[in-house]
């Protein structure tokens, strides 16, 4: 029996989508999080730094994942344990935050920062498990409608997200309406991880030798890196794809300072740049079944110039509504072409090796926001804006 493309499995993702994005919208690093981070602290340092351990602590685990997952017949018990771990952690987030952040404000800081990591660190072994998932139950052109439904209807949870951290923020005093926004968006989560968690997953048919050492594996990992140059190319272009986080974290901060940011606007900033995942996700589906991804990554790289663009003369809630608009549009576009992408240059059996060495490389690129607000602290908002935008072209040209 073909036990890929199963209308259950497909179900399953796709609802992990929704649910799983209506949870962590709340949180976004490019609106939400850094206006949480900027109650407890003025330093963009730091502001920088939680926006990067959002999604930036996964890549310290994944070579080691991989390592071990490679020689894995199945991987779905493994990825309930890491959904377990990424649920109490974003639970405990809120607990503390209702807890602590009225009298204990920098302990409240410390608990956040490091369940934030918990967070973020266990999803890398859970993004080599996820993958490796998509890999075993889709063939390629499929998977890529898969992904881009499941992204759709990602888009309209986060949307709704948006909305409801709108509600709260404006209905609720800071910090209180912190700690709502996490408590209230982990019960969207768990829906998400167990949908994702009851898929039907086969068993894996072509296994590589499991070395004996992670050091031997290093070196295998190291000779496919200097021996496929598609691999290359690749992961360079998805890291400069991620040039956007030298200054996203701070444009909200920006707008801070021009408009007056009520809970309903930070919301709405929130709720549209969802929206541009969601419309734009139709584009990127209709473009990745047709297997032009390539030119996903080209026209989502443009997006993304023209959204950072934009912020050079953003002094109106309009405009900036439009820069995040655009902003989400190309972050989905691109996550979905270099998530394909990786899956199809992959060899089956060396597949959780390639998706480590992707997200390992190319996730620094979610550190750039802590260089990020030195320049921004040192040079400037402009300066640090420039140059991202130098580093983008550059990665639209090696595209």
């Amino acid at each position: 029996m073909n036990e890929k493309n199963l209308p259950r499995n497909r179900l399953r993702f796709i609802l992990h989508g929704l649910f799983y994005n209506a949870g962590i919208g709340i949180s976004e690093p490019s609106t939400i999080l850094p206006l949480i981070v900027n109650y407890f602290t003025t330093n963009n340092v730091i502001i920088g730094l939680f926006s990067s351990l959002l999604r930036g602590g996964s890549i310290l685990m994944q070579l080691y994942a991989a390592f071990y997952t490679q020689a894995y017949v199945r991987v779905l018990k493994y990825l309930r344990i890491v959904f377990v771990v990424r649920f109490l952690s974003w639970f405990s987030m809120g607990l503390v935050l209702f807890f602590f952040s009225h009298d204990y404000p920098i302990l409240t800081l410390w608990l956040f920062g490091f369940l934030l990591f918990a967070f973020s660190f266990s999803a890398g072994f859970g993004t080599i498990y996820f993958q490796e998932l998509m890999g075993k139950l889709f063939t390629p052109s499929y998977r890529g409608g898969v992904i881009a439904l499941r992204q759709i209807l990602g888009g309209v949870g986060a949307v709704s997200s948006g909305f409801l951290a709108a509600y709260i923020l404006q209905n609720f005093d800071k910090p209180d309406s912190f700690a709502y926004l996490f408590l209230v968006s982990s019960l969207f989560m768990a829906s998400g991880y167990l949908s994702a968690g009851t898929v039907k997953e086969p068993e894996k048919k072509e296994l590589r030798e499991k070395e004996n050492k992670f050091s031997e594996f290093f070196k295998h990992t190291v000779f496919l890196f200097k021996t496929d140059k598609s691999l290359r190319y690749q992961i360079f272009s998805r890291l400069l794809a991620f040039s956007f986080m030298f200054v996203a974290p701070f444009i909200i901060l920006q707008a801070k300072k021009q408009i007056q940011l009520t809970g309903l606007i930070i919301g709405s900033f929130a709720a549209i740049q969802m929206s541009g995942a969601l419309i734009s996700n139709f584009i990127w589906g209709f473009l990745s079944v047709k297997n032009h991804n390539i030119a996903v990554v080209r026209i989502a790289y443009g997006l993304m110039f023209l959204a950072l663009s934009f912020a050079f003369f953003a002094h109106s809630f309009w405009v900036y509504a439009i820069l995040f608009f655009f902003l989400g549009a190309s972050i989905d576009g691109t996550r979905l072409a270099f998530q394909n992408l990786i899956l199809i240059i992959a060899p089956e059996k060396e597949r959780p090796i390639y998706i480590a060495m992707q997200n390992n490389i190319a996730a620094i690129g979610l550190f750039f926001s802590i260089p990020g607000g030195l320049l921004v602290n040192h040079l400037g908002f402009s300066f640090t804006l420039s140059f991202a935008l130098v580093l983008l072209s550059i990665g639209f040209i090696c595209s």
